[in-house]
């Protein structure tokens, strides 16, 4: 049975857009084939996702496209308009003039002819194609903010993507592009989960009417830069016996009542199910007073891809 997922407002520019609040992730590490790929987007809309999140440097995009084409063919959508497609700026692209040809080209590997939602994946530029990782240091660099941005909203203008916003920005950052934008970031996505909670940058977002999604609610199990830590807390592993729901549903439904919408990845089809099941019940006050108290560690996604600098993390 099709599960009816909540939406919110993602409506910088007054045009009424909205957001289904639960995602599907199509990042995996190691990567898994095309076809598998695509047969689990395929499932997912099967099961009621309407959202899903896609990067250039995932190499999901074109899975995907072929998934929404297949789910129009076999009428599990009549129209693209059911589906909320998000993806994102490379590092790479992060100049002016290479935007937009960037948005067409994820466009182009979609096969659609607009995107929801356009997010800056990180705000760092690299110099040239990447050929190892981590990233040496001399090749990354702060972008220029405002020149990019200001492309970004051409974006927008030009019909490319119905919003645009930011991925794994910091409030200063933030700060910095409200100093100036035309269009203001409609979302700010990042790393969000009961072992790091982002509460003032939270707070700070929903101060300036950016709506925050959150990646890796489940710590990135089984990635270079994730580990085991979410699945193995034992305050965690008590609330879900209590509910009688899973570990992963506990910390999706904690995301959720901190008014943040989430990104969850899962290829398998039961888990896929269980990640929507979390809206016809709540956590106690005792149950978020305990996820309140829970140690603070960020998984550090960034530190994998590019080599340690102190210079560049004191302008992030």
């Amino acid at each position: 049975m099709e599960i009816k997922v909540p939406i919110v407002s993602v409506d910088s520019s007054f045009s009424g857009l909205t957001m289904p609040v639960i995602g599907m992730g199509t990042a995996s590490y190691p990567p898994v084939d095309a076809g598998t790929l695509k047969s689990a987007i395929v499932e997912a809309i099967r099961a009621g996702y309407r959202h899903f999140d896609t990067a250039f440097i995932y190499g999901s995009e074109q899975p995907l496209g072929a998934a929404i084409a297949e789910a129009l063919n076999i009428g599990l959508i009549k129209s693209r308009n059911e589906l909320f497609i998000t993806s994102k700026l490379w590092c790479t692209y992060a100049e002016p003039d290479l935007v937009i040809p960037a948005i067409k080209m994820s466009l182009e590997n979609l096969q659609l002819e607009y995107l929801d939602l356009y997010l800056i994946h990180w705000p760092l530029k690299f110099s040239k194609e990447v050929s190892r990782l981590p990233v040496p240091k001399e090749e990354v660099s702060v972008i220029d903010i405002k020149s990019v941005w200001s492309a970004m909203e051409e974006c927008q203008l030009l019909g490319l993507t119905k919003a645009i916003g930011v991925s794994n920005f910091s409030s200063r950052k933030l700060e910095e592009i409200l100093s100036f934008a035309k269009i203001p970031p409609a979302v700010n996505q990042v790393e969000m989960n009961p072992l790091w909670q982002q509460k003032e940058l939270n707070e700070y977002c929903k101060a300036k009417g950016i709506h925050v999604s959150a990646h890796s609610p489940l710590g990135s199990k089984g990635t270079l830069w994730g580990d085991n830590r979410i699945f193995d807390c034992h305050a965690l592993k008590e609330i879900a016996e209590a509910k009688g729901k899973t570990i992963a549903q506990i910390c999706l439904r904690w995301v959720y009542e901190q008014g943040a919408s989430v990104i969850a990845k899962s290829f398998n089809k039961k888990r896929m199910e269980e990640n929507l099941e979390i809206f016809d019940w709540s956590l106690s006050v005792e149950e978020l007073e305990k996820i309140r108290g829970l140690p603070q560690c960020k998984f550090n996604s960034i530190g994998t891809f590019i080599e340690p600098s102190t210079e560049l993390e004191a302008q992030l």
